[in-house]
């Protein structure tokens, strides 16, 4: 059963420029030149209850504007949209109690405030009787070991800790639908894998459908099984994540160890050149080519060491991205 269907949706901006300079703002009073943004272009897929999927795209490809349509925030332009059955931005009581939104880059708590201020806020907002609010309380704090940060002033808590709290706030009325808009942003290493297991424990005991964007592909990996990848407003692949280095070509990454300095020409005779520094090279060569090329560079090179690897994802998204499309 589909948690969230999109069909067609649209987001245009109309917007205007103007020019530097005084004389450039009495113009404006008399006319202006509007243009008009297109955010998202027609776009359409739908994800079943339970799955986390990641929703991927450069700076400005339409990620957030899906996202703050999905949540209610924003009207489309055309199209249609139904999260849990509802539709978005027709902004039903019954809806708002149903999901819950989470922006990296936007709080929602009361940062002069402790955040059990913002928790027992929340209680108010969606009504949540004192027991299942105190047992959805000490669940989340005990396995986001914040318990003894519940009085602190929101903010003088880390980057890492203010998350963990963001999501806190977001969870405490058992959302069905949890849209998580870079919630990783500019957290160091050890809080990203720690807000990662979190998502993913939550996720397996409660079956809470989850769209996740981020620019960190360990997130991705970490999480999603099926990734939606949009670029200029337009959807370019949905699928497997494994499955984006298969699109296009099937390449190999071959990185040598040598005993002396080879130089990039003689290296191009077995393949793309993608890096020749001192005593180590990476190539890039066709799988089907992988035996012969390895055993023509070993016989040829001095080579005291190399190892074999697939196109790194982030390589297969980006020349989805590029290109526009599968198909482009």
């Amino acid at each position: 059963m589909e948690a969230i269907s999109i069909r067609g949706l649209t987001k245009h901006f109309a917007y205007y420029e103007k020019e530097a300079g005084l004389g450039s703002s009495f113009r404006n009073l008399l006319h202006q030149d509007k243009l008009v943004r297109e955010a998202v272009k027609g776009i359409s897929f739908g994800i079943e209850a339970g799955e986390i999927v990641g929703f991927l795209g450069p700076n400005g490809a339409g990620k957030t504007t899906t996202l703050k349509m999905l949540s209610g925030i924003l009207y489309p332009t055309a199209g249609e949209a139904s999260v849990l059955g509802f539709i978005p931005w027709e902004r039903r009581k019954a809806f708002k109690m149903s999901f819950s939104i989470v922006m990296g880059q936007k709080s929602q708590m009361w940062t002069d405030l402790p955040a059990i201020e913002s928790f027992r806020l929340n209680q108010c907002i969606y009504e949540i009787e004192e027991q299942p609010f105190q047992r959805a309380l000490d669940e989340l704090v005990d396995l986001l070991d914040v318990r003894s940060l519940l009085k602190v002033q929101v903010r003088r808590l880390s980057l890492g800790e203010r998350m963990k709290m963001e999501l806190i706030a977001s969870l405490l009325h058992r959302p069905r639908v949890l849209l998580l808009d870079e919630p990783t942003i500019g957290l160091d290493i050890l809080s990203q894998r720690r807000i990662r297991d979190f998502i993913r424990y939550y996720n397996e005991q409660t079956g809470t459908t989850v769209i996740l964007t981020s620019h960190y592909m360990s997130d991705i990996e970490a999480l999603c099984r099926r990734t939606v990848l949009i670029n200029r407003g337009v959807i370019v692949y949905d699928g497997a994540l494994a499955r984006v280095n298969d699109l296009f070509s099937a390449r190999k990454i071959l990185r040598l160890e040598l005993e002396s300095p080879v130089g990039a020409e003689v290296l191009s005779r077995f393949g793309q050149v993608k890096s020749c520094e001192g005593l180590t090279a990476t190539l890039e060569i066709d799988r089907d080519q992988v035996r012969q090329v390895s055993r023509s560079i070993l016989d040829t090179l001095p080579v005291v060491d190399f190892t074999m690897a697939d196109i790194p994802i982030e390589e297969g998204i980006a020349t989805l991205y590029q290109q526009g499309g599968p198909d482009a």
